[in-house]
This record gives structure tokens, sequence and C-alpha cells, in this order.
């Protein structure tokens, strides 16, 4: 009789299985890419320790590998990042792009698309390994209408599930820029709100930026030429984004403004002068870089919304909680680390 109720069991559970993949095939197919793709870089790369012994690997190179571990060491001590073994190991991409995110917006509303993923919940992007994937999803979500962005980022975090590399090219960053990327991806591996890109993006990007000025003031000092370089680095990338943020308002003023009766071609129109205005208005920005700056932007007429859509992803919350870092917790990054693991 229990061998009956047990193999009836097993029957039930297998149906329920494949029931789940047939109507979730699509995530399903995805989550099995997804999973080959990490999986493989995990597989090809190699342990830190087998580098540094390594006689061909390049000596500034290995300076950058004890660095990136000084930059853990000093997350876990002085900021309150989780322990965990990602960054141990190296993957060699040969100078080119691995993962591709797509990202996508409504055409005449700053709305993002949204996936739905489990455990991560709604989710405003969509990662590929592979190049001709992530064309395929840009050209379905362009033929749905939707404004669309692909960009290929420096590093990601998986939470935990696989043990994330440090990509080669990680190695040709500046100090400054190195330790911001590594403490930005392992503040997610330490704080993750389900369903909550826009928190979980602006509070990496915070506790990256604080974390790579302190770690550059506690190994090198406040005067010293690394931290200095950093901070003016930062100059041209804050005017910038708040002017690009500034015209996130504006743009939402202009498609409020829209009606479903409207004619598309003046809603075309008008959406598009505004591009312009806010691309040539960066020629006025009091810019080191104002060429780059200007080039990027020029990014904004083939990516439409989804372009804009970034910034607000990754750096529309920097105030509120550089305010709330300030005021409450005197500055102090360790501390306001524990608050937010406590409220989480």
């Amino acid at each position: 009789m229990l061998k009956k109720i047990v193999k009836l069991f097993l029957e039930f559970l297998f149906m329920i299985v494949i029931l789940s993949c047939l109507i979730w095939y699509d995530l399903v197919i995805y989550g099995i890419s997804q999973g080959k793709g990490q999986l493989t870089i995990v597989w090809k790369s190699q342990p830190v320790e087998e580098l540094l012994k390594d006689k061909l690997f390049p000596d500034s190179l290995k300076l950058k590998l004890k660095l990136i571990g000084e930059i853990k060491q000093y997350a876990v001590d002085s900021i309150g990042i989780k322990p965990s073994n990602n960054y141990s190991i190296v993957y060699n991409q040969h100078n080119k792009p691995i993962l591709y995110t797509v990202s996508a917006c409504e055409p005449y509303s700053l709305k993002a698309k949204e996936w739905r993923f489990p455990f991560l919940g709604r989710v405003s992007y969509k990662g590929f390994f592979n190049k001709k994937a992530a064309d395929k999803e840009l050209l379905e979500l362009k033929g749905k209408g939707y404004d669309v962005d692909v960009y290929s980022p420096s590093g990601w975090s998986t939470l935990g599930w696989f043990r994330d590399p440090i990509l080669s090219n990680m190695l040709y960053k500046n100090d400054g820029r190195l330790a911001n990327l590594i403490i930005h991806e392992l503040t997610h591996g330490t704080i993750y709100l389900k369903s909550s890109v826009t928190y979980n993006e602006n509070l990496a990007n915070f506790i990256g930026d604080k974390g790579a000025e302190n770690f550059l003031i506690y190994k090198y000092g406040i005067h010293s030429k690394q931290y200095i370089c950093y901070e003016e680095s930062k100059s041209d990338e804050k005017c910038y984004n708040e002017y690009i943020l500034k015209s996130i308002n504006r743009l939402d003023s202009l498609y409020s403004t829209f009606t479903a009766n409207d004619n598309e071609t003046k809603k075309k129109l008008k959406k598009r002068k505004l591009f312009t205005e806010i691309v040539l208005g960066v020629n006025r920005l009091p810019l080191y870089n104002k060429k780059v700056y200007f080039r990027y932007s020029l990014q904004a007429f083939s990516e439409g919304n989804a372009f804009f859509m970034a910034f607000s992803r990754y750096d529309s919350q920097y105030d509120i909680f550089e305010d709330e870092y300030r005021k409450k917790y005197n500055s102090n990054l360790y501390n306001y680390m524990a608050a937010l693991k406590r409220e989480k």
C-alpha cells in the first residue's frame, strides 16, 4: 500500500514538472541557456592562486588580482559586505563582451518593460550569454513597439547561485573604478530586494561609490593620486547624470500631454524634437570630456526611452541614499550597511 502511494505521488510530481515546463516553456529554455552560459564561464576560469604563480602572467595584472583580494577583504571588514567565494577565479574574455543585457521601455511613457523570474521577481532587464539570442530579443521587442537598449556590463552578480568570476577586462580598470565595480556587485549579494531593480541598482551604485572612496583613502591616503583621480573622474559623470535625470522629467512632461487619439506621426516628431534638444544641450554642460559625452548621448536616437531609463535605474536615488548616510549615520558606511541589512 505504501509503495503504491509513493508511486502515485511520484507520478503526480512528474506530471506537475512536465506541465510546468509546457506552461513556462520559454522561461525554462531561457533559464537552461543562462545556467549553461554561467557554468561554462566558471568551468573555463582559473583560480587566482594559479595565475599568481604563473610566470607567464603579467606582473601588472597580478598586482590587480591582489588588489581585488584587498578590496574584497576591506568590503567585508569595513563595509559589512557578506563574505563569499566570489572573485576568486578569473575568466579570460579575450577582450570580447560575454554578456548582453536587454532592456526596453514603452515609446511614449517612461515605464520599463519587466520580466518575471523565480526568486528575483520582476526585473527590468534580461541577460544573454549569446549575442544572437540578445539580437533576437531586441528585434522582437522593437516589433512590439518598444524602445530597446542592449549593452554589455563590466560585471554582474548571480546572488550566490554561482561563484562570480573576475573578468579579464576588469584588470585594466584603474584602482578606483575597479573598487567601485567589485563593491557594487558584492552589494547585490548582500542586499537584494525582490522585484525592486531600481532600489537594488541605485543602492549598489551608492555603496560601490562610497566604498571605493573609503578604500582608496584607507590604502593610499586622501591626498593620493589614486583618490584624486577617482574623484576628478566623477565630476563629469555627476554633471552629466544630473542633466539626464532632469531631461527625464522633461520627457515625462511631454508624454503626459499625449492622448490615445493623437496622431502617431506628430507624437514621433515631438519626441524626436525633444530628444534633439536634450542631446544638443550636452554641448552646453561644463564637461571636461564634452565630446565623449555628446557622442554617447547620440545613442538616445536609436535606443529611445530605454536610454534614459538606464539612468533612472542606476542613478536616480543616489542623493536620497547620501542624505540618509550623512545625516543619520554620520557618513559611517559600516553602520549604514548594518541598518540596511536589518531593514531588508
